[in-house]
C-alpha cells in the first residue's frame, strides 16, 4: 500500500518536533512584549543604557545568524548530501570546519570582546569635574538621598538635570546593595567602607525607577527608588528644596497634625525641615507629600497607605526598622493631613 499521501498530509513528529523551537522562541518575544511600562535595559533613555542595550542586540543578532546558519547547514546535510552520487573531495571536511567552526567564530568572538571593553571603559569615565555630584546611603530598606553642601535629604527619589552627567556617589550603611537604573545606567555595587562612583545621564525628560539589584534581607525587593529628570531650572529648585524649611501648616488639621508628629514618637526618628523633630534613624519626611510611594515603593502614597504605614507598618513591609506607632485614633487623621502637606 502507498502511504506518501498521507506523510505529505498530516505532518510527522519529526516535522512537529522542529517547530517546537520555532514556537518557544515567538511566544518568548511575545511575552516580553507584554511588560509594557516596566524598567528595562532594552529602552533606553541615556547613554550608559544604550550601551549597554547596542550590546545585547549585536550578541542577539550574532545569534540569530549562527542558529540560521547552523539550521541551514542542518538541512543540507539531511536532504541534498544523502544521495548516493554525491562525493566529498579529500580535505573538504576539514576546510569547512577550520574555516566555520574555528576561524569564522574567532573573528566574531575578538570582535565582540573589543566591542565589550570599548563600552566598559566609557561607563567607566569620569563625569567631569562640573558635574552635579548627588550622595546616596543605602539602608534596610530605603535609600537616603543628600546633595553636597546642603543640610537637607530626602528618601527614594532623586533628580538629575536632562542631557547633563551627574554624578552619583553610593555608600551603605549596613549591609550589601546595588543601585541600578535600567534605562539610564547599568549597576553599582555599594560595599561596607568603600565610597562607589557612578554616573547618570537621561536624554529625555521623565521618570525612571530605579531597584537594588543586590539581595539584600528581608524587604530587597520593596528597596526601589525614583530618578526624575528634569530641565536644569526645575533640577536647581529641587536642590534649593532641600535645604529650605518644611511648608509651614496652613489649616487647622494640619497645625494639630503637626504638634502630634513633633510632640509624638514619630520625632525621635523622622525629621522636618524648620521643626523641632531631627530624628536621623528614619528618612527625612520634610517632602513625604510629594513621594512618589511609601516604603520604596512598597504601596502608593496616599492616605489610606499612609494612615496603615503610620499605625502599624510591619503589616505593610515586614522587617522594616519602623515599630508600630502608639497614634490616638482621633489625632491620625491629623496627622496624615499633615504628612501629605508636605511638599
Amino acid at each position: 500500500m502507498d502511504t506518501r499521501g498521507d506523510a505529505t498530509t498530516h505532518p510527522g513528529p519529526q516535522r512537529r518536533r522542529g517547530l517546537l523551537p520555532v514556537v518557544v522562541l515567538g511566544g518568548g518575544l511575545a511575552l516580553a512584549g507584554c511588560s509594557a511600562g516596566a524598567p528595562s535595559t532594552l529602552d533606553p533613555a541615556g547613554a550608559g543604557a544604550g550601551r549597554v542595550a547596542n550590546l545585547w542586540w549585536l550578541l542577539f543578532w550574532i545569534s540569530i545568524a549562527v542558529f540560521a546558519e547552523v539550521m541551514v547547514v542542518l538541512a543540507w546535510a539531511l536532504l541534498v548530501r544523502r544521495g548516493p552520487h554525491v562525493r566529498i573531495r579529500h580535505g573538504q571536511p576539514l576546510r569547512f570546519v577550520t574555516v566555520a567552526g574555528a576561524g569564522v567564530p574567532l573573528v566574531i568572538l575578538v570582535a565582540v570582546y573589543a566591542i565589550g571593553l570599548r563600552d566598559l571603559a566609557a561607563l567607566g569615565d569620569d563625569p567631569g569635574p562640573h558635574a552635579p555630584t548627588i550622595e546616596i546611603t543605602g539602608h534596610k530598606w530605603w535609600w537616603e538621598v543628600r546633595v553636597p553642601g546642603v543640610d537637607g535629604a530626602t528618601a527614594n527619589e532623586l533628580h538629575i538635570p536632562v542631557g547633563e552627567k551627574v554624578r552619583v556617589r553610593l555608600r551603605t550603611a549596613d549591609v550589601l546593595h546595588s543601585f541600578w537604573v535600567p534605562q539610564l545606567m547599568p549597576k553599582t555595587d555599594l560595599i561596607a567602607g568603600e565610597v562607589r562612583e557612578t554616573w547618570l545621564h537621561a536624554e529625555r525628560t521623565g521618570s525612571y525607577r530605579g531597584q537594588c539589584a543586590e539581595y539584600c534581607g528581608t524587604q530587597h525587593a520593596h528597596m526601589a527608588f525614583m530618578v526624575v529628570a528634569e530641565p536644569r531650572p526645575a533640577f536647581d529648585a529641587w536642590v534649593a528644596r532641600l535645604s529650605a524649611p518644611a511648608p509651614a501648616p496652613q489649616t487647622d488639621a494640619q497645625r494639630r497634625g503637626k504638634e502630634a508628629f513633633v510632640r509624638g514618637t514619630c520625632a525621635g526618628c523622622h525629621a522636618v525641615r524648620g521643626t523641632d523633630a531631627n530624628g536621623r534613624v528614619g528618612p527625612d519626611l520634610s517632602d513625604v507629600g510629594s513621594r512618589w510611594s511609601i516604603g520604596a515603593g512598597a504601596v502608593p502614597n496616599d492616605g489610606g497607605h499612609l494612615g496603615g504605614w503610620i499605625a502599624n507598618s510591619q503589616t505593610v513591609k515586614p522587617g522594616n526598622r519602623m515599630p508600630p506607632q502608639p497614634v490616638e485614633p482621633g489625632r491620625l487623621p491629623d496627622l496624615i493631613t499633615y504628612l501629605q502637606s508636605l511638599k
